[in-house]
């Protein structure tokens, strides 16, 4: 057995000095573990990671019942169905969008195209949000609900891109707020004629879970507002598994007949 010099009192190597061991050990992994998790909070979210948040949260289907069911007299239940079907050369992602009167899904009134990617460096925000008509609306009814084999395949969905509507530049929301991500199109909006307009704003915000709040409203040259909600945003919430079921089952008739 080798035996070296001892420094310090018997009691060191006692209990006590033991236990003083264990502390510092414990402090020093303690520290370790808070600089390790300090260094990922802190770790820089990139342009690409907030468009891939944003892009994920804009899919799937999601419903305006709750808001129906408290103010039925200015909001409808209207279902909203978004899914990816392409992405373009530059790493943008492209959505099909369609929007529906809940007893009525295979009906959709709203069809549009969504491109969603980050903003320019030069700009004041994270994520740039665009609505784009299609070229052939019919030919994309109910094309998240179809199995992917039958729907237009990415090369034609991209060909399919017509004329640009609107975009809404999203910024990261502040701490303490409810959104993720919030934003607006310019104030002075972008062209619209629909029910007397000339022009037409929309706003976002991307909430936890997958809600979606949108505010979507046409002006006359007066600056009278001539459609869109007057008190407030829209408010699209994914449906509970089986509330869900009973609201798609007007679809599945219609699509099993």
């Amino acid at each position: 057995m080798c035996t070296g010099s001892v420094s310090g009192s018997d009691s060191d190597s006692g209990p006590n000095g033991w236990s003083r061991a264990r502390g510092v050990v414990l402090k020093t992994l303690v520290l370790i573990g808070g600089a390790l998790w300090l260094k990922r909070m802190t770790k820089s979210t990139t342009r690409w990671d907030h468009t891939h948040i944003v892009a994920q949260s804009l899919a799937g289907e999601k419903f305006s019942r709750e808001q129906a069911s408290r103010d039925p007299d200015n909001y409808f239940n209207l279902r909203w169905l978004s899914c990816p079907a392409a992405e373009m050369v530059d790493g943008s992602k492209v959505l099909y969008f369609e929007q529906a009167f809940w007893r009525t899904p295979h009906k959709p009134f709203r069809q549009r195209f969504f491109m969603v990617k980050p903003c320019q460096k030069e700009m004041k925000c994270d994520v740039e949000f665009s609505t784009y008509a299609i070229r052939d609306v019919e030919e994309y009814k109910n094309f998240c609900d179809r199995p992917e084999d039958q729907r237009p395949q990415p090369e034609e969905v991209i060909g399919d891109i017509s004329e640009h509507l609107t975009t809404i530049y999203l910024k990261r929301c502040e701490r303490g707020k409810r959104c993720l991500y919030e934003g607006s199109t310019p104030a002075d909006g972008f062209p619209n004629t629909w029910n007397g307009a000339s022009y037409c704003t929309s706003e976002l915000a991307v909430l936890k879970n997958n809600e979606i709040h949108t505010w979507d409203r046409g002006y006359d040259d007066n600056g009278n507002q001539v459609w869109g909600g007057k008190g407030g945003p829209y408010e699209f919430k994914p449906a509970p598994a089986s509330s869900f079921n009973d609201m798609l089952s007007p679809l599945k008739t219609s699509l099993n007949a």
